[in-house]
């Protein structure tokens, strides 16, 4: 039997429209994105599709941590590089899949971070409305680091919100950044208390309940259609990308490297 990871709550405000917490939890420490969970999340995504009724969604993970990207100890992750060519390109499609399930919701969505959102799990906060981050906590792309592009159709969605130079310093650079320096970037919409984190999307989310609720989704329609017109044609390489350096030596080295913590040496292979 397959383990639920993913929990769903649905609340009716005060002003009679529907509100609802998605909740991700793995059971282990770094809360990382395995397949299973991509699957799950992803489904729990388009179980509000035809819902008109709900206002808002909330998506949060554990309350000491969001998420550490991608499961590296996956077996089927790490079983994906054996695979054919055609098998592994279908893999790849849950990642991205799961973003756009997520990017494509008529609800208002807000993500509600603490402690460490990273990799994987940037990508996913970045296929959200608006971002409540914990004021401990801490955004990082390792992607380049592990020998692998940053993929999912992530890069015009974070660039869009923070810029194209400011992204290269998180996709490039992999800089690590707090919460403060998150929201002067554009990237925290919000900064709560540590703690408050969940609490304060609520508030956020009662507001906007509080609206019409048609007019709502028009208004966010008009704003994706109007901000986000190309991205998934500047982005529609990057899965095959990302197969390509999946079979590099330089992917193989930088997990390496991090497994056995020590300095990766790329050679370009």
């Amino acid at each position: 039997m397959t383990e639920q990871m993913v929990s769903i709550e649905r609340a009716e405000t005060q002003h009679g429209r529907r509100i609802a917490i998605v909740r991700f939890d793995t059971g282990a420490k770094a809360n990382a994105l395995s397949q299973e969970l991509m699957r799950q999340l992803t489904a729990a995504a388009r179980s509000f599709e035809g819902d008109a009724d709900t206002s808002a969604i909330i998506l949060t993970g554990r309350a000491d941590r969001f998420c550490l990207g991608m499961d590296l100890k996956d077996p089927e992750f790490q079983g994906a590089r054996d695979l054919p060519l055609n098998e592994r390109r279908q893999l790849l499609q849950l990642g991205p899949r799961m973003c756009s399930a997520w990017e494509d919701l008529e609800p208002m969505t807000i993500c509600a971070i603490e402690g460490w959102c990273v990799g994987g799990g940037v990508a996913l906060a970045a296929s959200l409305d608006l971002r409540v981050c914990g004021r401990s906590s801490q955004f990082y792309i390792p992607e380049i680091e592990r020998g692998l592009n940053m993929g999912w159709g992530s890069l015009p969605r974070i660039a869009g919100l923070i810029g194209p130079a400011r992204a290269k310093r998180l996709a490039i650079v992999a800089e690590q950044i707090g919460a403060g320096e998150a929201a002067d970037w554009g990237w925290a919409d919000y900064v709560a208390e540590d703690g408050k984190v969940v609490e304060t999307a609520l508030s956020v989310a009662e507001q906007i309940a509080a609206m019409p609720p048609v007019a709502v989704r028009m208004i966010k329609q008009g704003i994706e259609t109007a901000t986000k017109p190309l991205n998934g044609a500047v982005s529609a390489m990057d899965m095959d990308q990302f197969a390509l350096m999946q079979s590099s030596e330089d992917h193989a080295e930088g997990v390496a490297s991090f497994l056995e913590g020590r300095e990766a040496k790329f050679t370009g292979n």
